[in-house]
């Protein structure tokens, strides 16, 4: 089929910031589609039918892809494939029915005005995510650059700097950067108070940590400390191991069952923005110190799923790989797990009783696989001296599904 859908970014400037090209497509179309913004920058005389994004959006892709066969052009902020509706339309429509036209996105803009290479920043979308997402990129000298879903979003993104210890932090924030009413503010997030912003803004972060600011390694094994937990709490020497033989590669899917505070499926996901997770724990107040722990560690968009193993695993996406830390003695447990994994999954139980741990050695042999015991002593006080206290040992058994 024919190019019959056209996605123009197109800046503050309006119209006449198109090219040739962007304005040939533009001026062929027999729709033309935008929110009220980009509509209202149509000639007044223009008869062409219009289409004005709908809530839920997805009524208004629903009537593009009506219209396919007919010449269709979207107007979008920007650069439509930076978290723009060019990606939301690529999902759904073929790439060779579309043609896309970028105009320069708010991340290029910023860097333009403040010397900052692109490549060195890391970049947020927060229009239909967390706040919190931006918090596993807070490190000393980290710059940041943020689409804000509102005017709120600036100051609530100060709130979170000053909460987590990065106060100190310099926030520059860009309103209709590229048109006649551009506006530049500048300030420190612990006395952040602008006032009266535009919807449509743009946050830079210049991150620095205050004095006192504890800082978290992406690498596995964080202190039990970093986590909220009643006891059920894998331990960071442990976790790190556990971490190692689940291996997480970016964009993978990881099911923890049994998630107790949570700790596998969040260093799982702070090991790269794209990997994904799950949790299954069915104690309420786990449930809470899960969400707690994702949101103060950087990762608010781990899923969390209520209810106990088998039950609670049904209908839940493929997993690349499966972590079992509590109830491998339940009924077809390990069994569910083992069927949902696809040839190549990897499966690894932490097994501390004896009953988990005889369960562990008869599916050992049966499918092979890893089995090692780990053992680990902390010093502590005997008396008023010191000496090594173990932990309660624990069998691993790691192994890839042929």
């Amino acid at each position: 089929m024919h190019k019959w859908l056209s996605v123009v970014g197109i800046g503050e400037d309006g119209l006449s910031g198109l090219s040739a090209i962007a304005r040939c497509l533009l001026d062929r179309s027999q729709v033309v589609v935008g929110g009220a913004r980009h509509l209202a920058m149509l000639p007044t005389d223009d008869t062409r039918e219009q289409l004005l994004w709908a809530s839920p959006l997805q009524a208004t892709v629903d009537e593009i892809i009506r219209r396919r066969g007919q010449s269709v052009c979207v107007l979008a902020s920007s650069d439509p494939m930076c978290h723009g509706i060019g990606v939301t339309l690529s999902r759904q429509i073929p790439i060779s029915e579309m043609t896309v036209i970028p105009a320069a996105s708010a991340f290029s803009l910023a860097c333009a005005r403040l010397g900052w290479a692109l490549a060195d920043v890391e970049t947020f979308s927060l229009t239909n995510r967390p706040i919190a997402s931006i918090a596993l990129a807070l490190s000393p000298g980290a710059r940041l650059l943020v689409l804000s879903g509102d005017r709120h979003t600036p100051g609530k993104v100060a709130e979170l700097l000053t909460q987590r210890g990065f106060g100190s932090s310099l926030m520059t924030v860009f309103e209709r950067m590229g048109g006649n009413s551009e506006r530049r503010m500048e300030g420190v997030a612990a006395a952040w108070n602008a006032a009266d912003l535009a919807d449509l803004n743009t946050i830079a972060i210049a991150v620095a940590a205050d004095r006192e600011t504890l800082l978290f390694p992406r690498t596995a094994g964080l202190p039990d400390a970093a986590y909220r937990h009643d006891g059920q709490l894998t331990k960071r020497e442990v976790r790190a191991v556990t971490l190692s033989a689940l291996a997480p590669i970016p964009g993978e899917l990881l099911w923890d069952v049994g998630a107790g505070c949570g700790s596998i499926a969040i260093e799982w996901m702070r090991s790269h923005p794209r990997c994904r997770a799950i949790a299954i724990e069915r104690h309420p107040t786990r449930l809470q110190y899960i969400a707690e722990n994702a949101s103060t560690l950087g990762v608010p968009e781990l899923e969390i799923v209520a209810g106990e193993a088998p039950e609670a695993l049904t209908n839940l996406p493929q997993p690349d790989a499966i972590f079992i830390g509590g109830g491998v003695t339940a009924e077809t447990v390990l069994e569910t797990c083992w069927n949902a994994l696809g040839e190549g999954g990897r499966l690894v139980v932490n097994a501390v009783t004896v009953e988990s741990e005889f369960k562990v050695l008869q599916w050992h042999d049966r499918y092979g696989g890893e089995l090692i015991r780990i053992g680990i002593q902390r010093v502590g006080a005997i008396g008023s001296f010191q000496g090594w206290k173990p932990l309660v040992p624990v069998t691993q058994w790691a192994v890839v599904k042929g």
